[in-house]
């Protein structure tokens, strides 16, 4: 497949987004091997400019699948050693981090009440995470660990909408939403709040699946819990466009096409005039 032409002067432009965190992150096939011991070695690696560490709970495989689901697997588990931990490698503000277990390995940016930095836009990130992943392979490859086997690639940006003249309760979610209209009921009262999820297939020129869209809407409150804020949450996911890092990088930027124009779609030009779309 050739390399797919990247142009981020095609999409749509805010000036104010609502954007608090960000995330690209690559699934691949599990590392034997791999251990804790070899994290610690890791992170030696990269605590010049991450030097925080904390242990998650490890996040589940998925994929986007399409056609005819197959028949339902009965799962079996066996006890034995428990998994390892999802270890987050921070930089001092905590506004970066970097996430690896034994099969995925993710780049975040995140808005942080420590400290406000601006977001430093798509570009940026994807390099920087470029080279992660160049630095985790050497990392391997020393270690006699193998190769990284990319099977999913995923994309989401969060972003926290606050009250302003288009809306001001979580029932107004038709302010802030274009597929969301308010509507005259014979019974029920105006709406309290509610969450909404979508998604969308993410097609080829010649109309095969590469993966999927998925937005939701969820209502929630800010930190000091005085106002009410809605959090609406872009992820595309699918697999790597090509062979190799090249091609996982092409679903990234694929996916961002989408979230952005998909963001703009979804939400009304009275929101867009908030954010000084242009």
């Amino acid at each position: 497949m050739t390399t797919r032409l990247y142009r981020p002067e095609d999409l749509p432009e805010f000036r104010d987004p609502p954007l608090v965190e960000t995330a690209l992150s690559l699934q691949f096939q599990p590392l034997q091997g791999f251990s804790l011991v070899h994290v610690g070695l890791l992170w030696h690696k990269f605590r010049h400019t991450f030097p925080v560490i904390e242990e998650h709970a490890p996040l589940s495989a998925i994929g986007e699948t399409f056609g005819v689901p197959s028949p339902r697997q009965v799962e079996v588990t066996i006890e034995g050693e428990p998994p390892l931990p999802r270890v987050w490698f921070l930089n001092e503000s905590e506004t970066e981090l970097i996430q690896i277990q034994a099969d995925r390995l993710t780049h975040n940016w995140r808005k942080t009440g420590k400290i406000s930095t601006p977001y430093p836009r798509y570009e940026r990130i994807r390099t920087s995470f470029r080279h992660e992943l160049w630095e985790f392979q050497e990392f391997l490859t020393d270690e006699k660990l193998g190769k990284v086997a990319i099977n999913q690639c995923e994309i989401t940006y969060v972003n926290h909408i606050e009250p302003c003249e288009a809306w001001h309760e979580h029932g107004e979610i038709e302010g802030v939403l274009r597929a969301w209209t308010a509507q005259e009921r014979d019974f029920l009262p105006e709406l309290e709040g509610g969450s909404i999820q979508q998604r969308f297939v993410i097609r080829s020129g010649s109309g095969g699946p590469l993966g999927r869209l998925h937005a939701s809407l969820t209502p929630a409150w800010e930190a000091e819990g005085r106002s009410p804020i809605l959090v609406l949450t872009l992820t595309a996911r699918g697999s790597p466009l090509g062979q190799g890092i090249d091609g996982a990088f092409d679903f990234f930027d694929l996916g961002r096409e989408w979230i952005v124009k998909g963001f703009s779609d979804l939400t009304t030009t009275d929101m867009h005039r908030v954010w000084r779309k242009h």
